[in-house]
């Protein structure tokens, strides 16, 4: 007579604490959404307060200020995605812009001519700044700090005090700033075009997914066999040609020209990035939560200005969006931290 046995069923492990997060957890962790909710928040309570917040022109206007930034806003999250940064925008934007009024004033260089070389003239102050890091190994704070001077230093010695203006310029080049399609304005397509197309290498091809890589653990990426250098390289390039066409932008926008254009939008672009969720210490976020840091910093601009409010505290609520982004940055690090080591433990029983 044999004896059948039976397999004792085995012990089911208890769900892991990552499965069981609540969709109001999901919530918090996308800064998207978040920005999202904390933007209609601020449109609803202006307009209650000031109904003429929400009509055609001040919109429109909302769009053209923030058109600029977004854009170095782009260009900034594929540099901090690396764990680095581009403080450098402002002054390529400037000397950018001046160059595109020198070459519609002194040479009559056509309008997409002029785009193209302003492009390539980013790109090389980009690529100065990518050697430099990448290959010199020295910080990006210190670099582009430096950059951010030697280039404003060059753009003051070329102007000599001179000034371009709107008269300078061709007025279809100059129309730009001011023609809309189905009533959006066209500089900000520039913007949303730029976005999209650096959003979607992020997210779906293979630089992108090294990018993220090398922000996140640089010496795991280095093991992985990825190209450090030639990527980080790669990354402050794009932000010089995009600071780039953001400087052939920003003559068509304003007309006037001269040594001082763009000073302390750098601030502006790095505070887009930060408070739109892209981690200071690299290998997260994306465009569309800089672009809309961008947008919510554009739209506090407007509303105190609606509201008539003393615009001493538009620097101070920047400053705290700041380091609240920064903060809670910090806070989902640390909480990471801990569900890995948990991970770890549960692993090893």
């Amino acid at each position: 007579m044999s004896a059948s046995t039976q397999a004792a069923p085995a012990p089911t492990s208890p769900p892991h604490a990552e499965e069981k997060t609540s969709w109001i957890d999901t919530i918090v962790r996308a800064r998207e959404v978040s920005l999202i909710g904390v933007l209609a928040i601020l449109v609803i309570a202006v307009s209650i307060a000031e109904p003429r917040f929400l009509n055609a022109q001040n919109l429109r206007d909302i769009l053209l200020n923030v058109t600029i930034v977004a854009l170095l806003a782009v260009g900034q999250t594929i540099v901090v995605i690396t764990r680095n940064i581009d403080l450098s925008v402002g002054s390529i934007l400037g000397i950018c812009a001046f160059a595109t009024g020198v070459l519609f004033a002194d040479h009559n260089v056509p309008i997409p001519v002029v785009f193209v070389l302003g492009t390539l003239f980013g790109a090389a102050f980009g690529l100065m700044n990518g050697v430099m890091v990448a290959w010199a190994r020295v910080p990006s704070l210190v670099i582009t700090l430096g950059t951010l001077y030697v280039i404003r230093g060059i753009d003051f010695w070329w102007a000599g005090g001179r000034q371009i203006n709107a008269a300078d310029m061709p007025r279809p080049f100059l129309d730009l700033a001011t023609r809309t399609i189905l009533g959006f304005p066209v500089l900000a397509l520039f913007t949303i075009v730029a976005m999209v197309l650096v959003g979607v290498v992020l997210a779906r091809s293979r630089m992108g997914r090294e990018l993220y890589a090398i922000g996140s653990n640089p010496d795991a990426a280095v093991l992985a066999g990825i190209k450090v250098s030639r990527r980080v390289l790669g990354a402050f390039i794009a932000s010089g040609a995009i600071a780039g066409l953001a400087g052939v932008l920003y003559a068509s926008r304003y007309g006037t020209l001269d040594a001082v254009a763009g000073t302390g939008i750098e601030l502006a672009a790095v505070s887009a990035v930060v408070v739109g969720g892209v981690a200071i210490f690299g290998g997260s976020g994306t465009v569309w939560g800089a672009a809309l840091g961008a947008l919510l910093l554009a739209t506090i601009r407007s509303a105190l200005v609606t509201l008539q409010i003393d615009p001493f505290w538009n620097q101070a609520i920047q400053g705290a969006l700041l380091l609240a982004a920064i903060g809670l940055d910090a806070y989902l690090a640390m909480r990471l931290a801990r569900e890995l080591r948990k991970r770890r433990s549960a692993n090893r029983v």
